[in-house]
């Protein structure tokens, strides 16, 4: 018998992928394509499909489309029912209409869908529902809405079985240690320095209690794709306020890298005659300004970055013993080496010394005047708290400023218990008894009102007293409204108890700007009334925020968009069909054949004039003012490019030391260091922020093949003719305005009257366009874009050098010998790389805390030791940097070669599992444990220097089980309980191997979240094989 549940899922996950709808035709079709199987409707009793759809109202709604065909539409569910017409009800008090609500998740990558076998084994009891979750789960995940109570930071896992402990003595030994490390602290060493410190082992118990103890430490989860690892911080004045946020996850802008403090600060000195001998103390003032360049960076800088960071602030060089001598810095940073064989590759954090007794009595003064202020209003009205979640949905109501938008958070523990709270206020306000009329309302006071033209009760404050009327404020919905007295109530005691849900933030980057009308029609236009995804930067009293529009099929930067509204259009690059246009400057050209030019225009002149402004500013300036601290997606800021400050924007975050930009003004993208970038400087801001992009984007005419299609030579002829060209013509063939797009023919001559003497022209006689059988070459210039095909390609090392000089890439001369210039042919055999030591396990029987990535089934499992976590982001980060600055080149692709990736935008250690002749390789991640089918244009040698870190993969059998073919069943039931969650991991034995990644381990596996009991997972599988045998 099919479970009617299940599929009521998959038809509401199939209509909700559609924003038009599904024709009656098409839905069993979709279904199939979903979950491999037809919709069971004879089997749920129906006579047809019809009749099954006609009684599922909560998941499909069915009329007729223009064409009279009947077509399917999902159901708005009661939640986004009763959200929408709360925010129409308050757009009606504003006249403002109606406001559109969109489906706002996150996007995640699609998974295989987990489908039962059509012949289904009957499953026992208490796991059937368990199983069906997770098929449906997997299904809706990018629809469902997300639990925004719910703590998303994986719980550190207790060794099984601990013994009770003393609380107090661990909380003041705890504060003991922070106090230490007040930048943070991985929760993975907190052990090892409670056991250095106290020659105790820290109790099992504790490690699950700590966000808990919001009065002594904060508990944040790092942003990554990958939430193996927690940060420990000391409790400061925000953790007071929001007494229930402690275990929030950091911003965007934090992650693995942020605040990771060593076990020991230890020095590589060498023994170079240059070098003092062993300097006793660092000059005050160089010590004072690195301590200032250190506080820029809160989330840790790297050594080999102070050089150039200190010239370029302070224009004055670093006294070169400096990197050689770290631990003279020791009074100001602490010192972590990541890689311990590369001292220059460490990594520094700032000591932040705060005076506790002036943040207590700084918090008891802001307390004291809330209080007054709030008087009769919310004294016993919990504060809201910052939903745990990095990125929380939100409904925003509206913005008169940008420094203070009125928004929801939506989800669990937020619009879900405030609509609980009004059914409840409906029902006790329902009775006569309970009607207390608010005869004489105060300003400040809170009230029940009763809502216009429904039944339904909400709280409200009441802002001015009128002779017969008074205005409110809706403290759940955020918006005012003028009402007759009649309406207000006496609000019961019972209903302070929730927080108020209506709340402010600020708008990233728009902070100077906050109240330009431009930028609010904007933000009106594109947010207000819309349910959108947030990304928190500051978890203060009034966050600062992201907000991200994800209904579409890109992703828009709201923020982003709204500094976009200052453009003066005026100012673009001219884009008239026809047009011809000489002294051309082709920028780039990207591996998928777009090209950027800058042509003669007004704005131009004036972005070459403020950026020669910009020049003489930074140049003038002795200050760490202008460094920029706190990165995110769409910043505006500067970067040097061929050696001198260009305009970019931030596309791309990898943790919070390595981002990816756009030169906006020549369309070129590059992969950074966070210390390269610079704020724009405020007297020329406003300049620059309203001169629009003067890289025009365009297309060649009238080629045999698409954007998208070109050949690796095709690309890299157009990058030997143009870019060095000085002299280039175009004409404008064709343009598409909404995308800022043009068609154009591109000439190396004022001849373009002519296009029979374009270089358009030339490429379609040319024999460019036959891709050559050798699946290993690819094009020697610079290297694909990091998003997309469409997107920039990637600048090169050489031009981002400070020096000016722009060392051009080795070029062939002649279109037949594109691949002849290379030092090694294509064929030639990988260098020998020296394998990194193996990873270290434990002694059989005892246990190790774990990460498990990837889950088959319990014969086979992939996990990652927690302890040396951050060292693997660390190692990632400068993969990114080294990889996407340098210059491609062929490589001969072998199985079993171990190389470098590139996938989704990282670099990862791979192994070749095989070559296919398409040109796609099958890869296995060595620190992840996934298979992935990649490019052979992604892939480049591994170079030593990465090479030191152990794999972090571990392939893994549960122990304490028979061997046996695990069902599918079986394997969902196992894949719940472990995938992607830290446990704990005792070891049975190790089957050890000749290659590292053959090595597997046998472990009993312990999941210790639970506060009652651990569960052990053999003893799970175990009760499910039985179960399943007795229902055979």
């Amino acid at each position: 018998m099919a479970d009617e549940e299940l599929v009521k899922k998959m038809v509401r996950a199939v209509l909700q992928s559609s924003k038009s709808g599904v024709s009656l035709s098409n839905l069993q079709v979709e279904y199939k394509d979903l979950t491999g199987e037809l919709i069971p409707y004879k089997q749920l009793g129906y006579a047809t499909l019809d009749a099954l759809l006609h009684s599922m109202p909560s998941v499909v709604k069915l009329d007729k489309g223009q064409s009279g065909e009947v077509m399917c539409h999902a159901t708005t569910g009661n939640e986004m029912t009763h959200i929408t017409k709360l925010a129409a009800r308050q757009c009606t008090a504003k006249r403002t209409g109606r406001p559109q609500v969109v489906n706002c998740q996150m996007r995640v990558k699609p998974a295989a869908p987990l489908v039962l076998n059509e012949k289904r084994m009957t499953l026992p009891s208490r796991f059937q529902k368990e199983v069906h979750a997770h098929l449906s789960q997997n299904q809706q995940q990018s629809n469902a809405p997300s639990n925004l109570n719910e703590n998303t930071t994986p719980a550190k896992p207790k060794l099984p079985h601990s013994a009770p402990y003393s609380p107090k003595l661990v909380q003041s030994r705890l504060k003991e240690v922070l106090n230490k490390h007040s930048n943070g602290l991985w929760v993975s060493k907190l052990p090892q320095l409670y056991r250095e410190h106290y020659k105790q082992d820290l109790p099992n118990e504790a490690l699950k209690d700590l966000e808990h103890w919001t009065h002594i430490c904060t508990v944040e989860k790092p942003c990554s794709s990958k939430p193996q690892e927690m940060l420990l911080y000391p409790a400061k004045e925000t953790s007071q306020i929001t007494p229930h946020s402690a275990a929030t996850p950091p911003t965007h802008d934090k992650s693995p890298f942020h605040h990771k403090k060593p076990q020991t600060q230890r020095s590589f000195a060498t023994s170079k005659s240059s070098t003092p001998a062993s300097p006793k103390d660092l000059p005050p003032d160089v010590k004072q300004k690195l301590g200032e360049l250190l506080l820029k960076y809160s989330s840790g800088l790297w050594a080999h970055a102070l050089p150039k960071l200190y010239q370029d602030t302070y224009k004055c060089k670093l006294p070169e013993f400096v990197l050689d001598h770290l631990t003279l810095l020791s009074d100001i940073c602490t010192i972590d080496y990541p890689m311990p064989d590369n001292p220059k590759r460490a990594i520094l954090y700032a000591k932040v010394v705060e005076d506790e007794n002036r943040n207590q009595s700084g918090l008891a003064g802001s307390e004291t005047k809330e209080t007054v202020e709030r008087r009769l209003s919310s004294q016993m009205v919990p504060p809201l708290v910052i939903p745990r979640e990095e990125y929380p949905s939100v409904l925003v109501v509206e913005a008169s400023d940008a420094n203070s938008v009125i928004l929801r958070y939506i989800g669990e523990g937020y619009s879900k218990v405030q609509e609980k709270l009004e059914d409840e206020m409906r029902e006790f306000y329902g009775q006569d008894i309970n009607k207390v009329a608010l005869n004489s309302p105060l300003p400040g006071q809170l009230t029940a009102v009763r809502a216009e033209e429904e039944e339904e009760i909400l709280r409200a404050q009441v802002c001015e007293v009128m002779a017969d009327k008074v205005k409110v404020y809706y403290v759940d919905h955020g918006f005012s409204e003028v009402i007759s007295k009649s309406k207000l109530f006496e609000l019961h005691e019972k209903f302070y108890r929730l927080p108020f849900q209506a709340t402010r933030c600020k708008l990233a980057g728009l902070e100077s700007f906050s109240q330009e009308q431009a930028v609010l029609k904007r933000f009106e236009s594109m947010a207000t009334g819309k349910i959108l995804l947030a990304e928190i930067l500051e978890r203060k009293e009034v966050p600062l925020m992201v907000l991200y529009d994800t209904s579409q099929d890109d992703d828009i930067n709201i923020n982003a968009a709204c500094m976009k509204a200052l453009q003066d259009k005026s100012l673009e690059s001219p884009l008239k069909v026809n047009s011809a246009y000489m002294n051309v400057n082709v920028t780039s050209v990207c591996s998928d054949g777009t090209i950027y030019c800058q042509v003669p225009s007004r704005g131009l002149t004036k972005l070459n004039g403020i950026l020669e402004k910009t020049e003489n500013y930074l140049h003038s300036q002795v200050t760490s003012e202008l460094l920029v601290s706190r990165p995110f997606c769409g910043k505006n800021c500067l970067a040097r490019y061929k050696g001198k400050w260009s305009r970019v924007e931030i596309t791309n975050l990898h943790g919070s030391r390595v981002l990816d930009i756009l030169f906006v003004d020549v369309g070129v993208q590059a992969s950074v260091e966070v210390t390269e970038l610079r704020e724009i400087p405020p007297p020329l801001l406003c300049d620059l922020i309203s001169t629009p992009a003067q890289a025009l984007k365009c297309y060649l005419a009238d080629l045999p093949v698409s954007v998208g299609s070109w050949t690796p030579d095709a690309v890299q002829w157009l990058r030997d003719t143009v870019l060095h060209c000085s002299d280039c013509s175009l004409k404008i063939a064709k343009v598409d305005e909404p995308k800022r797009l043009a068609h154009v023919y591109l000439f190396t001559s004022k001849n373009f009257h002519d296009t029979s003497c374009s270089l358009n022209q030339q490429l379609a006689d040319s024999n460019l366009w036959n891709q050559q059988k050798d699946v290993f070459l690819s094009s020697r210039g610079p290297s694909k874009s990091l998003n997309a095909p469409t997107n920039p390609a990637t600048i090169q090392t050489s031009n981002l050098s400070t020096d000016g000089q722009d060392k051009a890439p080795h070029t062939p001369k002649r279109m037949s010998s594109l691949l002849g210039s290379q030092s090694a042919p294509p064929g030639s055999p990988p260098e020998q790389l020296a394998l990194p030591p193996l990873l270290e396990l434990p002694e059989i029987g005892q246990n190790m805390d774990v990460f498990v990535t990837v889950v088959c089934h319990p014969g086979h499992f992939v996990l990652q030791p927690w302890q040396d976590m951050y060292k693997l982001v660390d190692l990632m980060g400068e993969m990114i940097l080294h990889y996407n600055k340098m210059e491609e080149k062929p490589l001969k692709v072998e199985k079993n070669q171990v190389c470098a990736a590139k996938l989704e935008n990282n670099w990862y250690r791979v192994l070749v599992k095989g070559v296919l002749t398409n040109g796609l390789v099958s890869v296995f991640q060595l620190d992840y444990g996934k298979h992935e089918l990649v490019s052979c244009t992604q892939l480049r040698p591994l170079t030593q220097e990465f090479c030191q870190l152990p794999f972090q993969a571990i392939t893994a059998q549960l122990a304490g089980l028979k061997p046996r073919q695990w069902s599918e069943e079986a394997s969902i039931v196992f894949r719940n309980h472990v995938e992607k969650k830290p446990l704990v991991a005792q070891l049975e034995s190790v089957q050890e191997a000749s290659q590292p990644w053959d090595r597997k381990v046998v472990i009993y596996l312990v999941d210790t979240s639970q506060e009652e009991r651990d569960i052990w997972l053999h003893d799970i599988m175990a009760e499910f094989t039985d179960e399943m045998s007795n229902t055979a």
